[in-house]
């Protein structure tokens, strides 16, 4: 009998109740595979590998490992992880939070050789992440606020940015072993050491920096990363001046590397000690990947399996860890640039891989790394580092409501404070205390239009086989444990090609907060994409408040105009309360140039 990977993948999954990922997803995406999809690919591909070969470099240098680190990891995560993981855009590999938190945390263990460890540590993080995913936690990372991821990102792109100082100014080498664990302290040491600063080194990296900055303002489709780096490093070359370069490795440094322990004690121990840090960059690896793949989600319109992404963290860090490379997360830059350089299959992430992989032999056998210094490299980490202060989400968290605000700053404050693999815990636990305080379950009630035009709960649906508009009704508490609800079911609706426009009735939605209108915002620009509209009636004042604070009524309300009389925002009316929804299906026939439009009323799928 033949081997079918169709047949044994459902014999393999039969009698599940619980969550088995599928072992090769990958086989979807073959089936009809097209040599104009492998020409999109190969673009993608080679677009991506300019900017992940140099930021793995980038990414191993804030971690303070060797270069060879963050290359590995980008291009064994990308070759593994399409293999396994549901997105098509995923691209897996090291990123800044979890090489910062590595960097943080090895600093604060109680070793006597921190990296000697890592092999151990990324091993850890990938069974963590296999078991996670077995027993369905990816489901759960739905209910952590988008406050702490943003207030952990924020926190931790000041301490990368301060940390790059040292190498910037030169004064790396006076720095002890454990000196500058927190923000405050690697302040108060660099300003201490300031006297000994070096200034050929600050303005080769401030010179780097401010060309990346530019070419990125103007060549925004250029691997402007890759040629900063190529660039500045011969103006280096051709300058005397004395500034620290990296080492080059060799082909030895690419064979596998696993972990070293004396004894089954020393085992233990480390494993005790490695614990909370491996479960925190596993933590980490998967909310990164998880909230990337739906960001692309909202764009492409795919619907990914949290779960079976989460699987792919673990394989690919499994794979990882047998070379002795960084963790691996998921990238939003390398990933965004891979949808927007036209991918479409995950082909384009196993096609980098081979490419990164590729270029790290020939690095070995070439030594162009001696070439590279410290202080260009430090120069773009800092210039990542500010990407990552996103100014629009911390607006959006702070604005939104009380307890987004106190969020942010408790896991700002705590990433500046402590170290990170426990500020991202106090975030976590804080939003859910808070979560817990004012949880309720939302509810998706059946409203029909009756023959004399009211509309009305409770009463017989409209069922029509193709539907130009449809009706939402969502009452309860739309706040971050919510805001799936929002995104898989409009998607779900989305997916009907004869639907033009969705008209989302809130009038007894409660407690918006930055993770729901995030995602509105989201859905309401993917809508647009596809020539399709959103309109909102039934609004109550305070959530009038959370739209127009947090500035996604200006994203709803483009197109429209004062002087036109349009809308695509209806308030509550006491006196009539369908009189919102009545202006709403006016605004949808007009948008859709018609007087007569087929209408379909959403209803709970879980209802008799």
């Amino acid at each position: 009998m033949r081997f079918s990977w169709k047949r044994f993948n459902r014999l393999y999954r039969r009698r599940e109740n619980g969550f088995r990922p599928d072992l090769f997803p990958l086989r979807h995406h073959l089936s009809g595979y097209t040599r104009d999809t492998l020409v999109h690919d190969l673009r993608a591909a080679f677009n991506v590998a300019l900017l992940g070969l140099p930021q793995g470099m980038a990414y191993a240098t804030i971690a303070g490992l060797p270069i060879i680190n963050g290359i590995l990891c980008s291009a064994v995560a990308s070759l593994i992880a399409p293999l396994f993981a549901s997105s098509r855009h995923t691209l897996l590999g090291p990123t800044n939070a979890t090489a910062f938190m590595l960097f943080s945390t090895l600093a604060t263990a109680q070793l006597p050789n921190p990296e000697s460890v890592v092999p151990l540590l990324v091993l850890m993080v990938g069974l963590l992440a296999l078991s996670g995913a077995m027993l369905k936690l990816a489901d759960l990372l739905q209910f952590i606020s988008r406050s702490v991821l943003v207030g952990y990102l924020t926190g931790a792109a000041f301490l990368i940015i301060c940390n790059q100082l040292k190498p910037l100014l030169g004064i790396s080498g006076y720095f002890e072993k454990g000196e500058g664990k927190s923000f405050p302290s690697l302040v108060a040491k660099i300003y201490e050491y300031l006297p000994q600063a070096s200034w050929q080194p600050a303005v080769l990296g401030l010179s780097s920096l401010t060309v990346y900055l530019i070419l990125g303002r103007y060549l925004k489709r250029w691997p402007n990363f890759a040629i900063t780096l190529v660039l500045a490093s011969g103006v280096s070359a051709l300058l005397p001046w004395s500034v620290e370069h990296f080492n080059n490795f060799t082909l030895d440094d690419l064979a596998p590397s696993f972990p070293q322990v004396a004894s089954f004690t020393d085992l233990l121990e480390q494993v005790g000690i490695l614990l909370p840090i491996a479960f925190a960059l596993a933590f980490l690896a998967a909310l990164e990947n998880t909230a990337m793949s739906k960001s692309l989600a909202s764009r492409s319109g795919d619907r990914p399996d949290v779960n079976q992404d989460m699987f792919a963290v673990g394989m690919a860090n499994l794979a990882t860890s047998v070379f002795g490379a960084m963790p691996a997360s998921g990238s939003l830059t390398r990933s965004a640039l891979n949808y927007s350089s036209g991918a479409r299959t995950p082909v384009s992430s196993v096609i980098n891989g081979a490419l990164c992989l590729g270029a790290a032999f020939v690095f070995a056998m070439v030594p162009v790394v001696s070439y590279l210094p410290k202080a260009v490299l430090a120069g773009l980490v800092i210039a990542i580092g500010l990407s990552l202060i996103s100014w629009k989400n911390i607006r959006v968290c702070l604005l939104s409501t009380r307890s987004d605000a106190f969020v942010i700053l408790v896991t700002f404050v705590s990433t500046l404070l402590v170290p990170l693999h426990v500020a991202i815990f106090i975030g976590v636990a804080l939003s859910i205390a808070l979560f817990l305080r004012k949880a309720a379950v939302p509810q998706l009630i059946e409203y029909a239009i009756h023959d004399d035009g009211d509309l009305r709960e409770l009463g017989e649906k409209r069922a029509r086989p193709h539907p130009e508009i449809s009706i939402v009704h969502v009452e309860g508490d739309l706040f971050f444990g919510a805001a799936e609800l929002f995104r898989s079911q409009i998607q779900r609706l989305a997916a009907d090609p004869n639907l033009k426009v969705i008209i989302l009735r809130l009038k007894n939605a409660r407690h918006l907060d930055a993770t729901s209108v995030l995602a509105l915002s989201d859905l309401i620009k993917f809508m647009r994409e596809n020539d399709r509209h959103i309109i909102v009636s039934g609004t109550p004042r305070p959530v009038y408040r959370v739209l127009k604070n947090s500035g996604v009524l200006e994203v709803l309300q483009e197109g429209t105009s004062k002087q036109d009389k349009t809308s695509n925002l209806f308030m509550y009316a006491p006196s009539n309360p369908n009189l919102s929804t009545r202006h709403a299906l006016l605004r949808a026939q007009q948008l859709l140039g018609t007087r007569e439009a087929e209408i379909s009323i959403y209803h709970d799928p879980n209802k008799p």
